[in-house]
C-alpha cells in the first residue's frame, strides 16, 4: 500500500511539475524477472526510473543507509536491500537472484555511483553477471535532467525516461571477457537511448 501511494505521488510529482517524457513503455515486460539497468545522476533516480509502469522495482543501496534503524525498516519496505560496495557482495547478488528468479524486477544502476558530469560512465561487472546468473532479460534505461532537479541553473528541468528493447546476454559465466564486453554494451545502449529525446 505505502509503496503503491508513494508511486502515485512520484508519478504526479514529475508529470506535472517536470514535465517528463517516458518512452518505450512498450518494452518492459509485464512479468517475469526482469533487470531494469539505467544510468545514474542523482538520488532522484530511484523513485523516477519505477514510477511510470505499474510493477513494482527493487533497488540495492549502500549500506550505510542501513544505519538508521528506522529509515532503514521503511526502504526495506519499499524493496530495498543493502549492498556494500566496493567488493562482491555474496548476500546482495544472493538476494538479487531470488528476486528475480521469484519473477520480480530488480533495478540496477551499472556504474555503481552517481555521475558527477551527467555522461555515461563505465559499468561495473555486476549487471552482467546477475543475468548471466539468471538468464534475465535487461532493460537498459536512459535517465536525463535529473541531475538539474532545483538547480540554480533550471529549477525546473524538463525531466526524460527511455526504455530500451530487452538485451540478454548469452556468453558464459565464467568468460570474464565476454562478461565485461556485454556490461559496456548496456552503457553504450543507454548513450543511444539517450539520444532519441528531442
Amino acid at each position: 500500500m505505502f509503496y503503491s501511494l508513494l508511486k502515485i505521488f512520484f508519478r504526479l510529482f514529475f508529470k506535472i511539475i517536470f514535465r517528463t517524457k517516458v518512452i518505450g513503455l512498450e518494452n518492459i515486460p509485464k512479468d517475469g524477472g526482469i533487470i531494469l539497468a539505467a544510468n545514474h545522476l542523482s538520488n532522484w533516480d530511484p523513485p523516477f526510473l519505477a514510477t511510470f509502469f505499474d510493477r513494482k522495482v527493487n533497488y540495492m543501496a549502500k549500506e550505510e543507509l542501513f544505519k538508521n534503524k528506522i529509515f532503514a525498516t521503511a526502504i526495506r519496505n519499499l524493496g530495498v536491500f543493502p549492498v556494500k560496495r566496493g567488493k562482491a557482495d555474496k548476500d546482495a547478488i544472493k538476494h538479487a537472484i531470488k528476486l528475480i528468479k521469484s519473477g520480480d524486477c530488480l533495478g540496477i544502476f551499472p556504474e555503481g555511483t552517481r555521475s558527477k558530469t551527467g555522461e555515461v560512465g563505465k559499468a561495473e561487472p555486476g549487471v552482467t553477471l546477475i543475468a548471466a546468473m539468471t538468464k534475465a532479460p535487461i532493460i537498459p534505461a536512459a535517465i536525463i535532467n535529473t541531475n538539474k532537479i532545483f538547480s540554480s541553473d533550471n529549477f525546473f528541468p524538463q525531466l526524460a525516461v527511455v526504455y530500451g528493447k530487452p538485451m540478454n546476454f548469452s556468453g558464459s559465466l565464467k568468460d570474464k571477457e565476454a562478461l565485461e564486453i556485454f556490461s559496456q554494451s548496456i552503457m553504450e545502449e543507454i548513450k543511444k537511448l539517450m539520444q532519441n529525446v528531442e
